[in-house]
């Protein structure tokens, strides 16, 4: 049961661009055992300076979930980012931000 947290770090903006980082499509994968979340994630391009930024922001709302006593992050550059990850409300977003996709 990860929908929790799909839902808690479509919260968590990414700090470069108006939307949040499960509708950009950077979450990879969630798992959940024992009060441990095990969180995979990309970024948009390597050397990303806003790296730290994210993975601080996804650690510091997960630990606010009921349970929560670690979260490891597990940065995955295979398969690459592309827009096509980009949900449909992650599109419009930009898009209303005046940012093509």
């Amino acid at each position: 049961m990860t929908e929790r947290f799909w839902v808690a770090l479509a919260e968590v903006d990414d700090p470069e661009m108006p939307v949040n980082l499960v509708d950009l499509g950077v979450i990879y994968g969630i798992r959940e055992s024992a009060g441990v979340v095990d969180v995979d994630l990309t970024f948009t391009a390597m050397g990303c300076p806003a790296s730290e930024f994210i993975v601080d922001d996804v650690r510091e709302r997960l630990l606010r979930e009921e349970g929560v006593n670690e979260v490891r992050i597990n940065v995955v550059w295979d398969p690459p980012w592309t827009a096509a990850r980009m949900t449909q409300a992650g599109r419009d977003a930009l898009e209303a931000w005046g940012l093509a996709v």
